[in-house]
């Protein structure tokens, strides 16, 4: 007959492993291939060490620290990892969170993973033609699509419209 002190153990034992797998990092681009790859060191050359932190190791910018979330101009705003267009200036919106925030992006743009880091199911954005990662979708945005795409700054980059001749 089980003692049960063992069965309990085992029992707590499977459920540690199990929420440990859940709570971990998923490998979210781990068997994705992408247009753009690039080793690590070729990664690391062309990015700044924050770009670099948040495009390739899936990191964070401090909240209200990117230059982009006051950015206010037409034009559109690009993957820093291969300058792919992902986000029209028309669609970014304040959201108060602290990181540039856009109700919709580009066409065939962005692709999305499950991240379940830190506890929490979420849904990861990243640049569908490098994979770097941009940041984490949310459905509390406004109309028309009810989304914010909450992007690190860093992994964007903005380039202005041009002025208009007249």
């Amino acid at each position: 007959m089980i003692d049960r002190r063992i069965l309990l153990a085992s029992v707590a034992s499977l459920l540690s492993i199990a929420s440990f797998r859940w709570l971990r990092a998923s490998p979210a681009k781990a068997a994705e291939k992408f247009e753009i790859e690039k080793s690590d060191a070729e990664w690391r050359a062309q990015l700044t060490p924050q770009q670099y932190e948040i495009l390739r190791k899936q990191g964070t910018e401090r909240p209200g620290s990117s230059p982009l979330l006051n950015e206010h101009r037409k034009g559109i705003f690009a993957c820093a990892g291969c300058d792919l267009p992902l986000f029209s200036s028309d669609t970014k919106f304040e959201s108060g969170t602290g990181w540039p925030s856009f109700y919709q992006p580009l066409e065939n743009a962005v692709g999305t993973t499950s991240d379940r880091t830190y506890g929490m199911l979420r849904t990861e954005v990243h640049c569908r033609r490098c994979g770097g990662h941009l940041g984490h979708v949310f459905d509390d945005g406004p109309k028309p699509t009810g989304l914010r795409y909450c992007m690190d700054g860093l992994a964007l980059v903005f380039h202005p419209a041009a002025p208009s001749a007249t």
